[in-house]
């Protein structure tokens, strides 16, 4: 071998597992050989960081509106809904193990097992998204757009949570089309990112939600 056959650490390229090649049956087993979280993972902690950042900081106006308001919400805004925001939010959350026991039988190879808890954490993911268009529009119809601060920020809340949730429901989507024509360690990389993704949407919900409600608690 030259010295181009071998990495920094001094292991011979051929003893490297190539996890996005493999299929079928090889799966679960370059899968176990891998010593550290595929690209997509990373790169799914990076997304999930900065979306962290930008909602720290619509959650941080919120507050920061609210202990500098004596009304919150001001006089003529109605009161939130506490208690189905509140059940659809852990409704949803019920999807967060689904998506990892998929990616758990995607490491097994039960490639009948990661379509079925795909397909039940998107039924319940859309269930709840289309409760809360619905919701969101009831509530647009009702509130005085652009008449206060309130308003403002409670909306850039819950919409920018609603995107993200449609943007993992697309993401579920797209891993039951590609989990459609068989298994690939690629394929389990890409749902393992994506697991980590609900997780966040998941917490994010949870977080928005309280946040929202607590304007009708306190």
């Amino acid at each position: 071998m030259s010295s181009g056959d071998y990495i920094a650490t001094g292991r011979p390229l051929s003893e490297i597992p190539r996890t996005t090649a493999a299929t079928g049956s090889d799966v679960p087993r370059v899968l176990a050989r891998r010593t550290g979280p595929p690209a997509a993972w990373w790169g799914m902690l990076m997304l999930v960081a900065s979306e962290s950042v930008l909602f720290g900081a619509f959650i941080g106006t919120f507050f920061y509106l609210r202990f500098n308001d004596p009304q919150w919400p001001p006089a003529g805004d109605p009161h939130p809904k506490i208690l189905l925001p509140v059940i659809w939010a852990l409704v949803l959350a019920t999807t967060s193990p689904l998506m990892q026991l998929a990616w758990r039988a995607a490491r097994r190879g039960s490639l009948m097992a990661v379509r079925s808890f795909i397909v039940v954490a998107l039924a319940i993911q859309t269930a709840y998204f289309g409760w809360e268009v619905h919701d969101y529009h009831d509530e647009l119809s009702a509130m005085p757009i652009g008449r206060d601060a309130y308003t403002s920020i409670h909306y850039v809340l819950l919409g920018a949570d609603h995107a993200h949730v449609f943007a993992g429901l697309l993401f579920d989507l797209w891993l039951l089309w590609k989990f459609s024509r068989g298994i690939t360690t690629y394929r389990a990389n890409a749902l393992q990112a994506i697991t980590w993704y609900w997780h966040f949407v998941v917490i994010l919900t949870l977080v928005v939600t309280a946040a929202i409600t607590s304007a009708a608690v306190g």
